[in-house]
Parts: C-alpha cells; structure tokens; sequence
C-alpha cells in the first residue's frame, strides 16, 4: 500500500511539473533582456484596454452578458460581480502575478516608479474557464510584456509574448471565475520569471 501511495504521489508530482513546464509558451519577439541582469526591481504596470474574453471580442460585451445572465438569476448578483470582474485585477491577479515573477526571477515586481526599468503586462485575451460541478475548464490569458526604460518609454528594450497560461487549481474547488484567473496570473508570472532569469544574462 505505502509503495503504492508513493507511486501515486510521484505521478502526481510529474503531472504537476509537467503542466508548469509545457502551459504556456514565452517567445521574445524583439530586443534582449540583458539589461536587466543587474537589477533588482522592475516597475511594473498591467494594462487590459482591448482585451477580448472567451468568445466575445470585447470586455464589454461579456461583461454585459454575464451582469444580465446573473441579474436575471438574482437581482443585483450581476452587478456585484461585474464590480469584481474589475475589482480582482488589483486584489488578485496583479499581486499573484507580482509575487511568482519575483520570487522565481529575483527581481522584485510592482509599483516602483523609481526603477529603472518598466514591464508593461498587457492583456491580450481571457478565457475565464468554468466549472459546474460536473465539468471544468481552466482559464488561461494571452499576455504581450514589453519591457522600457522608465524614464523614456520610447526605449523599448524587450517585447514577449506569453502564450496560453493557465488558471487551474489542485482539486478543481475552482468555481469562483477570479480564482481561475487568478492562478493563470500566476502561472504567467513564474514562467516569466523563470524565463527572465535564464535570459537576463
């Protein structure tokens, strides 16, 4: 039994790493992040303007669909989570992001307007994911990262993409949509810095 939960665990290990390894591909796309060698902080801003989500081509539209879909439920549960939709880019998904980015890249992240360097996190595109019990998706969000120098945004040293990075928690009690978004912010933030780290040379 004890051989056979030890087999188990390790496969669930390999699963795990396996996902961290291969749910999301970086590709820089122009410059070099050499620059950033010698840093130790980054000010860093996350911009959503343009952004498409799930399968309407703007942020607007699904957030009106879904206040309506909740309202009519509900009355007043979709305006409610239409004020977290916005509300969790500042309580979740940027310190998540921030934190992972640190920690793996170290080189702190956030509001440092002092800092040499600027990443600017945009938002391409959001697939919130669901889950209903009996089925799930995971979210996953599409990021452009351009890195400037602070003082001259003009000076664009870098430009990434991080493609397809995932929002899943151990379990699947992800039923609430900021929790899975949240974990994809997550999970962009460790790659890149992972990334970051072995490039910044």
């Amino acid at each position: 039994m004890k051989n056979f939960i030890s087999s188990g665990l390790v496969v669930v290990a390999i699963t795990i790493s396996s996902f961290t390894a291969s749910a999301q591909r970086i590709k820089l796309e122009s410059g070099t992040l050499s620059a950033l060698a010698s840093e130790k902080e980054i000010n860093t801003e996350f911009v959503y303007d343009g952004m498409s989500v799930g399968k309407f081509k703007t942020e607007a539209e699904y957030v009106a669909k879904k206040t309506e879909d909740y309202n009519k439920k509900e009355p007043g549960r979709g305006d409610n989570w239409a004020k977290s939709w916005v509300a969790d880019r500042e309580s979740r998904f940027q310190p998540k992001f921030n934190e992972l980015f640190g920690s793996e890249s170290g080189i702190a992240s956030g509001s440092a307007p002092s800092a040499k360097y600027t990443m600017v996190v945009k938002t391409v595109s959001t697939e919130p994911g669901y889950n209903i019990g009996i089925s799930r998706g995971n979210a996953n969000i599409y990021l452009v990262v351009t890195i400037v120098e602070t003082a001259n945004r003009s000076n664009e040293l870098a430009r990434i993409k991080v493609d397809k990075a995932l929002g899943r928690t151990f379990g699947g009690f992800d039923f609430d949509t900021g929790l899975r978004i949240g974990e994809a912010y997550a999970d962009a933030g460790k790659a890149l810095g992972v990334y970051v780290k072995k490039n910044a040379k």
